[in-house]
């Protein structure tokens, strides 16, 4: 079409196309359609054409009349527009994750009107006329399969059902709580729960259909809303059955789904419910239970036959058991954290850690405080007084030891660690706060940055609380704290670096000096003599072994203290320590170990004496040990086996060994160097030295050598690769060392020679059955 065109217009053609001033804005309403792609190729077009035929006017007004205008530039503004059935599906169907949280949703409401009552009430009394008491009452019909909740709140005009429950995420609490804001004359009531405007309809969750009457003080006349679970619309119409009319307040009736009838209409359950997410709320909640009671009834007494009725006929009282429905109180529990500690004794506190978190032991200890400033919330915590049943909840952080509420409206208590450390899982207790950034559904705890600041004062909180056990006169608490609970306080070194100087003054150990007592790592600094430049210590796998561990020898002999390491998570969390006052922690049974008072000149005699006796060590035993030298540590026993400084120990290597998921070929790679360290003052030491300079090729030198290093495995803490082999080699070095010694030879030779001789002198003779019986045979017949 392009070639056509240039072929065929003229300059008066040319001049034809240009668009005068009335027709342009027509030209650009018709081209709109075409789309900036379309329009674009046409100006491109045009432009090329005039500028082959020197047309600079064409490009000119082209370029006129693509100018836009300011209001396009502005742009029109549209509003966002939503399905509403879609949204609602995306309410009832994705937002919660539990159906049952629509009570909680409810009474939550429930209590927003009974709040704003109360507060409006204030200022104007006739508010409160003849509504009654400031409740919450709620009714479960099996036999219908509904849920009825009444409260005697605000209730609302029919504008405002219109206004609340028919605009989705509309808050009516948001809306009070911005007017009282605004009215600086009346301030502001932080007791209102709702944020949102979606709560209400967690009711769909259960219901196919919910009917909402209502009474506002406001207006003379109570409104019905009624919608369906399934429908876009909802209606709203006067209430004139007079059996139905409220005073004041507001009537929810859930009709129950088929699925859910059976469970939510059970009032053991509903019952449950209101206990779990509402026992806190500040009104009395009500809920309708059957109940039974012993009565005496009156019955008239058969008489016997051949009596004839006299008179009137004797009665006789009998007491039966009689089932009724009455309301019964829910929220029974009082928030104690609400109060002022000074208001609480110690009873209150025990009873409601016990109610709370089904207890039968009163804790160990508690704290009771507020937080101000920054971040505001009320907590009571508590440490138990005995640890719990099963190890796996160690090492699971998702306890249900820490109950959130948010005004008193409980919200979860399932934690993957976002309020307190895994080893900090075994306090228990309720924090309450108005500042905690919840998603929608209330159920998931944000991250953000007043949770951080949360869990560093809950943490805080919880580190003041346990060393005031500690430091108390009884140390019989802090005894029965750390035989439960210690394992969390050394899980607590390996995993929260941060808290390193207050978790290292809790923990407790055995030692040298202190074997049936426990004593701190203060008490340990406090002992160490001036001269000693570290804290000792030896890992083992019972107090027993590491009593009689050879790497103690020297260091007792010394007087100097080592901490015993016995359980599997001691050595990690000391390793993870590193230092504490600025005392290193040293691993006796690694080497290089350094006493402080070596004798620098003898040592350097041993060394020249026993350089032959290591090598020939060395040479016998192979790759089995990196090198062999002169022992600083040993004192009594011949040898010992000691581990590099940057491998694992004999514990951990264990330790490692006995892991179900343990990967065998990270410990060829992981496992330390072993040396071979020998006491030169040992007579097996000495008589393997004239060994190696007299009869270095002996058979027994070199069998014992090999004994003497399978003996130091197993007594330094590793494990031989063949313990058959192991008590083979011992048996027969018994059988050389015992010798016959105790008359054995002697008793065995007496014993042959009695058997030869009697062997010799005596014939054997054989005697054949006989056929013949005597007459004193007892078998003859």
């Amino acid at each position: 079409m392009a070639p056509a065109l240039s072929r065929s217009l003229g300059a008066s053609s040319v001049a034809a196309l240009l668009p005068s001033p009335s027709s342009r804005g027509l030209r650009r309403a018709a081209l709109v359609p075409q789309g900036r792609g379309a329009a674009a190729r046409c100006a491109r077009g045009v432009r090329w054409q005039a500028g082959r035929r020197r047309m600079v006017g064409v490009r000119c007004d082209a370029a006129v009349a693509e100018k836009p205008t300011e209001e396009e530039t502005a742009g029109e503004k549209f509003e966002y527009q939503a399905e509403v059935s879609r949204l609602m599906d995306l309410i009832v169907h994705s937002l919660y994750s539990h159906k049952e949280v629509f009570l909680r949703e409810l009474v939550s409401n429930a209590s927003d009107a009974l709040d704003k009552l109360r507060f409006l009430s204030v200022t104007d009394p006739s508010v409160l006329a003849d509504g009654g008491e400031l409740e919450i009452r709620i009714k479960p019909d099996q036999d219908a399969g509904t849920i009825t909740i009444t409260d005697t709140g605000i209730g609302m005009t029919k504008d405002e059902l219109k206004d609340c429950l028919g605009t989705i995420a509309q808050s009516g609490t948001s809306k009070f709580l911005k007017a009282l804001k605004e009215n600086k004359d009346l301030g502001a009531d932080n007791g209102l729960i709702g944020q949102f405007g979606v709560g209400f309809y967690s009711a769909f969750l259960v219901a196919k259909k919910v009917v909402v009457s209502t009474k506002s003080p406001k207006a003379d006349k109570q409104y019905v809303w009624e919608a369906e679970a399934d429908s876009s619309s909802y209606v709203i119409k006067e209430e004139t059955d007079p059996e139905k009319m409220l005073t004041r307040g507001t009537q929810i009736t859930l009709y129950l789904r088929d699925d859910d009838k059976y469970e939510f209409a059970d009032p053991a359950r509903i019952q449950g419910l209101v206990k779990n997410y509402s026992q806190f709320v500040s009104f009395p909640i009500y809920t309708w239970q059957e109940k039974s009671r012993t009565v005496e009834v009156e019955e008239d007494e058969e008489s016997k036959e051949g009596e004839e009725a006299e008179g009137e006929k004797k009665k006789k009282k009998k007491t039966i058991t009689e089932k009724y429905w009455d309301w019964e109180l829910a929220n029974e529990t009082k928030p104690i954290w609400m109060k002022s500690p000074k208001e609480v004794e110690k009873t209150e506190y025990n009873e409601f850690y016990k109610k709370t978190f089904n207890e039968f032991l009163d804790p160990l200890a508690y704290t009771h405080f507020t937080t101000e400033g920054e971040v505001e919330f009320r907590s009571v915590l508590y440490v138990p007084g005995m640890a719990p049943l099963s190890n796996e909840e160690i090492m699971n952080p998702e306890t249900k030891n820490i109950r959130l509420y948010v005004k008193r409206v409980f919200i979860s208590d399932d934690f993957d660690g976002e309020l307190f450390p895994r080893y900090l899982s075994f306090v228990k207790g309720v924090v309450d706060s108005n500042d905690l950034p919840l998603n929608v559904s209330r159920e998931i705890l944000q991250e953000s940055r007043i949770v951080r600041i949360m869990r560093k004062r809950l943490v805080r909180k919880t580190f003041d609380m346990i060393e005031e056990i500690a430091e108390k006169d009884d140390k019989e608490d802090y005894k029965k704290f750390w035989e439960s609970l210690g394992k969390f306080m050394k899980l607590g070194c390996i995993e929260d670096t941060g808290n390193h100087k207050r978790l290292a003054p809790l923990l407790r150990f055995y030692s040298s000096k202190h074997e049936t007592d426990l004593i701190s790592l203060d008490q340990y600094v406090e002992n160490m003599p001036e001269t000693q430049k570290a804290i000792y210590y030896i890992a083992t796998d019972s107090l027993q072994s590491a009593k009689t561990a050879p790497f103690l020898e020297k260091l007792v002999q010394k007087d100097i203290e080592v901490l015993y390491l016995i359980e599997p998570i001691d050595e990690v969390a000391i390793q993870n320590l590193q230092t504490y006052k600025e005392k290193k922690f040293v691993d006796i049974s690694k080497e290089d170990l350094e006493l402080g008072d070596d004798d620098e000149e003898k040592e350097k005699e041993s060394k020249q004496e026993y350089t032959l006796l290591c090598d020939w060590i060395k040479q016998q035993l192979g790759d089995k040990v990196a090198k062999v030298q002169i022992s600083k540590r040993l004192s009594s026993s011949p040898c010992v086996l000691v581990s590099g400084k940057f491998g694992w120990s004999a514990n951990i290597e264990r330790l490692m060994k006995a892991q179900t998921l343990g990967d065998t070929s990270s410990l060829e790679f992981m496992r330390g160097r072993r040396i071979f360290e020998i006491n030169p003052d040992h007579p097996i030491i000495k008589d393997l030295s004239a060994a190696c300079k007299n009869e270095p090729e002996s058979t027994e030198a070199k069998r014992a050598v090999e004994l003497l290093y399978e003996a130091a495995l197993v007594s330094s803490g590793y494990t031989p690769e063949s313990p058959a082999e192991l008590g083979g080699k011992i048996y027969e070095m018994m059988t050389m060392a015992l010798g016959g010694r105790w008359g054995r030879l002697d008793m065995e030779k007496a014993e042959a020679s009695v058997e030869a001789d009697s062997s010799e002198g005596v014939a054997t003779e054989v005697i054949e059955p006989s056929e013949v019986r005597t007459e004193s045979d007892p078998w003859k017949e």
